[in-house]
């Protein structure tokens, strides 16, 4: 008798969490995703900046120790009464379209950034979504060093060209300039002395305050660390357009730059946009599932689609919203798994699904970071809170090696400093 087969679209922290720790004794499990690898998000942006090398960032989908089928395609679309999906693959040369079938399915395609619409983002900002991104973030700060570097540009073109505008006040956006903050005031002022004074890093918001998960407390003393290292905090500020050297806000007109970094807002993939199933109303467009993952057929009524389950940043549950986190997404898989692995060794159903909020930990640059109270505890700042932050970051990664090889690298870098020119 042939296993039952589970296809899971998408290759996130849900969907490679599910890959990684399905059972393949009781089941065949295919994935399908554009990418070979999967990113440990809270990684990039020390990526990015050289704490380890890029490949300790991320982890590849396919592994000799795992009986598991990955196909490197995009799903097009899904015939839930057929038990089928579309797919075409994901290589410009290749548009040979193919249908794979299922007897479950598990959405979890993930997001795309959101640009709001704003002029010209996609075509000059970068992103941090996966290693490729945080590379060219590296790429393109050495190469505006050594432009500022050459005898030809002028003071004013050197004050552009090391302008670095991150675009959003959460953690993602925060992490970032934290990072670079840390990189532009120690390895740089001895790679690149001539040019380091001119390093000037902005961050942008349309909300009144950075950090606005956290308490007041906390997000406003981020807020004074931050300027405090002559870090430009902007917040309500408005982007209007984006151009190659400039993007122009509603508040201060142009604003030239050299880097700009777009860390906020999830937009849902065109996959789930077309997909007819229970969807959010407003704001970022969701799948809709009950408490135990499943996916309603639509707002008519309240009717399951058969062995189809959502998660990670596309899915929500209705009437129990929360956050498009990292955490969310491997608490969800971690719930998936223990159903389908005790499913296939004959224990009872699942109890419905129940988040364990986890303290909320930011680093904001300099040693120093932020970390969020849990039930009537305080929460607390300061050096404790980078090092909680920085052990926390490195448990991300699910292998022993690259956590091993992470923590001698920053060992390393306290005693010898950051090799990133070599990287």
């Amino acid at each position: 008798m042939s296993k039952p087969h589970i296809l899971i679209i998408g290759s996130g922290w849900a969907g490679f969490y599910l890959a990684s720790y399905l059972s393949t004794t009781h089941y065949r499990i295919t994935i399908i995703s554009p990418r070979r690898t999967s990113a440990y998000t809270p990684l990039l942006a020390s990526a990015a900046c050289g704490l380890f090398n890029f490949y300790l960032a991320e982890e590849p989908i396919r592994s000799k120790s795992r009986d598991i089928t990955y196909l490197k395609a995009n799903v097009l679309s899904i015939s839930f009464a057929s038990h089928s999906v579309t797919c075409a693959p994901a290589f410009d040369d290749d548009d040979q379209r193919f249908e794979v079938e299922y007897d479950y399915l598990v959405l979890a395609p993930g997001c795309v950034p959101n640009t709001f619409g704003t002029p010209g983002v996609a075509e000059h900002a970068l992103f941090m979504k996966n290693v490729s991104d945080a590379m060219a973030v590296r790429k393109l700060l050495f190469d505006l060093l050594e432009k500022a570097s050459l005898p030809t540009c002028t003071p004013a073109r050197r004050a552009e060209l090391l302008h670095i505008a991150i675009v959003g006040g959460g953690p993602t956006g925060v992490e970032m300039t934290a990072e670079l903050d840390d990189l532009a005031h120690r390895e740089l002022r001895d790679l690149y002395p001539e040019v380091a004074e001119y390093i000037r890093i902005s961050i942008y918001d349309v909300a009144p305050n950075i950090l606005a998960a956290y308490d007041q407390k906390l997000y406003q003393y981020a807020n004074d660390q931050l300027v405090r290292r002559n870090i430009a905090v902007e917040t309500n500020s408005h982007i209007e357009r984006v151009e190659k050297d400039a993007f122009f806000t509603r508040e201060k007109g142009r604003v030239g730059y050299g880097m700009l970094v777009w860390a906020t807002g999830n937009k849902a993939v065109k996959l789930v946009e077309d997909m007819d199933v229970r969807k959010t109303g407003r704001g970022l467009v969701r799948i809709l599932t009950d408490s135990h993952l499943r996916v309603y057929k639509s707002d008519a009524t309240d009717e399951l689609h058969d062995n189809v389950f959502a998660l990670g940043d596309a899915a929500d549950i209705e009437g129990a919203s929360l956050p498009t986190t990292a955490e969310v997404a491997v608490q969800k898989a971690k719930y998936l798994v223990d159903f389908f692995n005790g499913r296939g060794s004959r224990s009872s159903p699942s109890a419905p699904f129940e988040y364990k909020q986890k303290q909320l930990v930011s680093y904001i640059g300099s040693h120093d970071g932020v970390i969020a109270g849990k039930g009537d505890q305080e929460g607390w700042t300061g050096k404790s809170a980078w090092l909680a932050w920085r052990s926390g970051s490195v448990m991300w990664t699910r292998s022993w090696r690259n956590r091993v090889v992470i923590v001698l690298t920053w060992l390393l870098n306290s005693i010898f400093g950051k090799e990133i020119a070599k990287m």
